[in-house]
């Protein structure tokens, strides 16, 4: 594996997008969405890089199984708990690759009328995308590579990594 972007990268980033995200929502509160799992750090470290009030919801939705790349069917694992109607709502994304997944995602969400509905993702690949999706808060885009680590995995190892790194093949 090698370094693609260090956890002082990464949190330097992360302290750039609260602030985005206060701009854009001064008064709060914001939901914001982890799609489990691979989002949970990048939420954790998000929520508490804003000061804007903010309230924490997961969900889970999975395209990819245990391989890397992806499958290109959606499933929902885990639905909110939550009614999202008339709120402000960031669905806060590991990484966007093909698309399929938050393009899905948008339009479940959409339906259910919140007040605003927007994309954080740490890591934003927009050569791979197969369906549109507007992201309106990147932390890096990052060339057609496999990354693991801080919260990104490949069939479940490699999560706990503090930096991104780029799984070679073997």
């Amino acid at each position: 594996m090698r370094v693609l972007i260090t956890a002082e990268q990464i949190q330097t980033r992360i302290q750039e997008l609260g602030a985005e995200i206060d701009r854009d929502h001064p008064t709060g509160p914001v939901y914001l969405i982890a799609i489990l799992k691979g989002a949970f750090i990048f939420l954790a470290d998000l929520a508490r890089a804003m000061k804007t009030p903010s309230r924490i919801e997961f969900v889970g939705i999975s395209s990819y199984g245990r391989g890397k790349t992806s499958s290109g069917e959606v499933r929902l694992t885990k639905d909110l708990d939550v009614s999202i109607e008339g709120h402000d709502v960031v669905v806060v994304e590991d990484i966007v690759d093909s698309g399929v997944t938050l393009n899905y995602l948008m339009k479940v969400f959409a339906q259910r009328k919140p007040k605003s509905l927007r994309i954080a993702t740490l890591l934003d690949k927009p050569e791979r995308r197969q369906r549109p999706v507007e992201v309106h808060y990147v932390g890096f885009k990052i060339p057609d590579e496999f990354v693991v680590g801080y919260g990104l995995d490949y069939a479940e190892d490699y999560r706990n990594l503090r930096d991104v790194c780029v799984l070679e093949e073997s």
